[in-house]
C-alpha cells in the first residue's frame, strides 16, 4: 500500500482534475432544483400531523430547540411544557430531563486532584435537558423562522450539502457524471433519509462526520493547488476545522470519539508531529468545551447522568402537585453496565457479529449498502490506495465493533430504530474509501443493491418512522436472521399489543408477534393466518430443549413449523388435531433464551362463511397451543 495522496499519478481509474475542469457541472443546476424542490416540501408539509406526532427523543430535542429559539435559554419551565402542548396537542411523552445542580471544586492527592462535587438543588421551579444540546441550539434559528418546519429545512440543507461535497470529493476519481451518481446513491440508496424525517440530532451528527472527512480529505486527492474557496481545504487549517467538527460529533454523540483518530495518525505517519498534536488539542478542546458549557448550563458535566429522568403522561410543572421527584422514571447513565458472565458475553459477541453486518432489523447490509459496498470495492482495489484509507477502514471498524463491546444488548441506539442509529454517524467515513472509476457501474451498484433493501420504506418515510415494526415485513428484508440479542430493542417493542406477551406456566413463555399474520392468543390458540408466513420470537427464563405444538384445524392443511434451526411438516386432517415436539436451538441474552418460531401455512378459511352466527371475518389457517420443555439442568 503506497503512502501520499494517490497511489500514482498514472494509475488506472485516476481520474484528477484540474481547478479549470472543476468549474463545469452541467448536473449541478439540477440538483439545486431538486433541492430547492425539497425544500418548499419541507416549508408545506404539516409536520405534526404528516409526521403522527412525537416519536422516542423528539420530545426533548424539540422542546430545547423551541425553548432556545423563543426564551433564548436551555431550561425547561413551565412556560415551555406550556409551548408543546400548544403545538403538538399534548405533553412531551419521552423527555429527559434533571435538575440543575450547584458545584463545589475539591483538591486532594487523589488524581485528577481537583474534584467537581455536587451541591444542594438551585432553583426547583426550573429544570435542565438530560440531551446533547448543540444539535437544538444549531436548528434553533430554522425553528425560529419555520416553526417546526425549520427542522425539516435544516435537515434538507445539510443533505444537500453532504451529495455537494461527496460529489465534489468523488469527482477527483472519477467522472462528474459517475460522481454525482455515487454520492446521491451513498444516501438516497441507505436508510438515511428515513432519519431526515426525525426531529433529533441522526442527520445532524451524520453531517457532521461527512463535513469533517471531506474537509479533511479534499486535498488528499485534489491534483489542481485550487483557489478561493478550494485554498481553505489545504494544509493545516483544514485539519483544525475537520478536527473541531468531529469534536461537535463527538459531544452529541460520544461513541464518534474513535472517528478522529485517523487525522491524528495520518500526521504522524508523516511525521508531522505538531499537525498531529495540534488536532488532538483541537479536537479535546471542542469535546470538552461541549461538556463544560453543559456544567455551566445544568451544573452537571454528563447531560446523561445525575438525576436524570424520562417523563411521559405527566410532566413536571403540569400542575402544583406535578413535581420532579413524584413523576417520570430514573434513567441516568453513568457507566456502562456490567455484562454477562466471560462465556456466555463471548456466544452473544459471535451472535452480534452476525446480526451486525446482516441483521433484519439493525444490519449494516441492508441499511447501509451503498457503504457496505464502497468498502468491498475499495478492498478490492487495495493496491490502489492510499495509507488513509487504511486508517478509516480500521477507525470506523473499531467503532462499529466497539458498540458492540460496550453496549452488547443495545448497541442499534435503542427505541427500535430502522437501522443502526448508534452507527449513522460513522457512516459517512465509508464514503472516503471511494476508488477511482471510469464508469457509472459503481454508482448504479451503489443505488440498485441498497434499494432493494430500503425502497418500499422510504417510499412512506412517515410510516417507515412511526411504524418501525412493519419495515421488516416485506421484501428482502425478511429473509435476513433476527437480532435475538436485542429483543427488547427491537421495533415490534414500540406495539405493546404484539410484545411481551406473557403465554402459558411451568416454563412460562414470552411472545413477540413480528407480523400480523399471527393472532394474540384466545381461548382457541394462536391463530395464524390463511396461507401466510408467521413468525414470532419465544423467550423464556431457562433454557428450554424442546417445544411441544398442538395443531388444529376445521379444515385440511399442511403446516410447516421451524425453530432453531429444526423443521417439522405435518398434514392436518379437518377437526383431528396434531402433535409436534419440535427440538428448538435458542439465544442466551438478558438473562433470557431466545428462539424465532416460524409457521407456514398453505390452506385456510372464514368463519364468517361457514358459520353465520360467526362474526369473525378473517382468513384462518391453524391454531396453535404450545407448551415449552426445559432443558436438563435448566
Amino acid at each position: 500500500m503506497r503512502v501520499g495522496p494517490l497511489a500514482s499519478p498514472r494509475e488506472p481509474g485516476d481520474h484528477r482534475v484540474s481547478t479549470r475542469e472543476t468549474t463545469r457541472d452541467p448536473i449541478l443546476p439540477f440538483v439545486l432544483i431538486a433541492a430547492a424542490l425539497l425544500l418548499v416540501a419541507a416549508l408545506s408539509l404539516d409536520v405534526v400531523r404528516t409526521a403522527y406526532g412525537v416519536k422516542g427523543d423528539e420530545a426533548s430535542y424539540v422542546t430545547m430547540a423551541l425553548s432556545v429559539a423563543h426564551d433564548g435559554d436551555l431550561a425547561f419551565e413551565r412556560r415551555d411544557l406550556l409551548r408543546f402542548w400548544r403545538v403538538y396537542g399534548r405533553g412531551p411523552d419521552g423527555i429527559f430531563l434533571k435538575r440543575s445542580a450547584g458545584r463545589e471544586l475539591s483538591v486532594d492527592r487523589r488524581w485528577p486532584f481537583v474534584h467537581v462535587g455536587r451541591t444542594s438543588v438551585i432553583d426547583p421551579d426550573r429544570l435542565y435537558f438530560g440531551k446533547a444540546f448543540i444539535y437544538s441550539l444549531v436548528a434553533a434559528p430554522f425553528v425560529r423562522l419555520f416553526g417546526l418546519n425549520g427542522f425539516w429545512v435544516f435537515h434538507v440543507l445539510l443533505l444537500v450539502g453532504v451529495v455537494v461535497a461527496g460529489a465534489t470529493f468523488a469527482a477527483t476519481r472519477m467522472p462528474r457524471p459517475a460522481a454525482w451518481l455515487v454520492a446521491c446513491g451513498f444516501v438516497g440508496g441507505s436508510i438515511v433519509p428515513l432519519y431526515s424525517i426525525w426531529l433529533t440530532s441522526e442527520i445532524f451528527n451524520f453531517s457532521l462526520v461527512f463535513f469533517g472527512y471531506f474537509v479533511w480529505l479534499y486535498k488528499e486527492v485534489r491534483a489542481a493547488p485550487g483557489r478561493g474557496a478550494a485554498s481553505l481545504l489545504r494544509g493545516s487549517r483544514s485539519n483544525l476545522a475537520a478536527a473541531a467538527l468531529l469534536g461537535l460529533a463527538t459531544f452529541s454523540k460520544p461513541s464518534n470519539v474513535l472517528l478522529v483518530l485517523p487525522l491524528i495518525g495520518l500526521a504522524l505517519w508523516r511525521k508531522r508531529m505538531l499537525d498531529g498534536l495540534g488536532v488532538a488539542v483541537v479536537f479535546a478542546a471542542v469535546v470538552l468545551g461541549g461538556f463544560g458549557a453543559n456544567t455551566i448550563v445544568s451544573g452537571e458535566w454528563n447531560y446523561q447522568g445525575g438525576d436524570r429522568k424520562t417523563f411521559s403522561g405527566r410532566f413536571p410543572f403540569e400542575a402544583k402537585r406535578a413535581n420532579f421527584d413524584e413523576l417520570g422514571v430514573a434513567v441516568s447513565t453513568n457507566e456502562i453496565a456490567a455484562r454477562e458472565t466471560s462465556r456466555t458475553y463471548l456466544t452473544q459477541f459471535g451472535h452480534n457479529i452476525v446480526y451486525l453486518f446482516a441483521g433484519r432489523h439493525f444490519g449494516l447490509l441492508p441499511y447501509f449498502f451503498p457503504g457496505m459496498f464502497i468498502a468491498a470495492w475499495a478492498f478490492w482495489r487495495r493496491r490502489t490506495l492510499a495509507v488513509w484509507h487504511a486508517m478509516i477502514a480500521v477507525a470506523v471498524a473499531a467503532t462499529a465493533f466497539g458498540l458492540l463491546i460496550m453496549l452488547p444488548n443495545t448497541w442499534s441506539g435503542g427505541g427500535g430504530p430502522a437501522g443502526n442509529r448508534y452507527f449513522l454517524s460513522a457512516y459517512p467515513t465509508l464514503f472516503f474509501l471511494v476508488p477511482a472509476a471510469r464508469s457509472m457501474a459503481p454508482g448504479i451498484v451503489a443505488w440498485l443493491g441498497g434499494l432493494l433493501f430500503v425502497a418500499h420504506i422510504l417510499v412512506d418515510p412517515f410510516v417507515g418512522v412511526k411504524r418501525p415494526w412493519l419495515n421488516a415485513d416485506r421484501g428482502l428484508l425478511r429473509a435476513l436472521p433476527i437480532e435475538l440479542t436485542m429483543v427488547n430493542d427491537l421495533p415490534i417493542m414500540l406495539d405493546q399489543g404484539r410484545s411481551r406477551i406473557r403465554y402459558g406456566r411451568d416454563p412460562e413463555l414470552l411472545l413477540y408477534f413480528l407480523d400480523e399474520r399471527a393472532a394474540r392468543p384466545n381461548a382457541s390458540g394462536i391463530w395464524v393466518s390463511g396461507r401466510s408466513h408467521a413468525e414470532l420470537i419465544v423467550r423464556s427464563a431457562v433454557r428450554l430443549a424442546a417445544l411441544e405444538v398442538e395443531l388444529r384445524s376445521p379444515v385440511g392443511d399442511r403446516v410447516t413449523l421451524a425453530a432453531g434451526g429444526a423443521s417439522r411438516t405435518v398434514d392436518l386432517d379437518p377437526g383431528r388435531p396434531a402433535y409436534i415436539r419440535l427440538p428448538v436451538r435458542s439465544v442466551y441474552a438478558r438473562s433470557g433464551h431466545g428462539f424465532v418460531l416460524s409457521v407456514i401455512t398453505r390452506n385456510g378459511f372464514v368463519p364468517r362463511l361457514r358459520d353465520s352466527t360467526n362474526d369473525d371475518g378473517r382468513y384462518l389457517g391453524v391454531a396453535l397451543q404450545m407448551t415449552g420443555v426445559p432443558a436438563d439442568g435448566s
